[in-house]
């Protein structure tokens, strides 16, 4: 199974950064980088990295761009984002990272019998295989490891 992770407002808090949405608006991804983590780091990774070792799990990331978007724009994002993956979770490989489009229907990379973890409802309630809010991550991903 596949267990996929959004970023901004499940792993990193965007929305806290100051200034976000005007930087956003301005072709600016500095919040991209600038995010504090929304959980305990080196916890999650232990994790995530026995989900792999003894569940064979897959863990992948699947994250929107900018709403505000051009392909030059795109490309800064993308790799802010990873910037931020290889610091906060440097010792996690990740099987797979989809960044898509801010109106993505996340559920296209669902293989069928995936998990989700994300903020956002929307998400969610289109996801078809096994969805949790972010608030649930550390406690299930320690239920499935146990």
């Amino acid at each position: 199974m596949k267990i996929w992770f959004d970023m901004d407002g499940t792993l990193a808090d965007l929305y806290a950064v100051e200034g976000w949405l005007p930087m956003l608006r301005a072709y600016d991804p500095t919040p991209y980088e600038e995010a504090k983590p929304l959980v305990n780091m080196s916890l999650l990774a232990r994790l995530m990295n026995k989900a792999q070792r003894i569940g064979g799990h897959e863990i992948c990331i699947v994250s929107a761009l900018s709403k505000e978007s051009n392909e030059e724009y795109d490309e800064k994002v993308i790799n802010a984002k990873k910037r931020w993956l290889g610091k906060h979770l440097k010792s996690v490989h990740f099987d797979e990272m989809r960044f898509v489009p801010y109106t993505f229907v996340k559920n296209d990379v669902n293989s069928g019998d995936d998990m989700l973890f994300d903020d956002e409802a929307r998400h969610l309630e289109k996801w078809t295989g096994v969805a949790h809010h972010a608030s649930e991550m550390i406690d299930t991903l320690k239920a499935l490891t146990a």
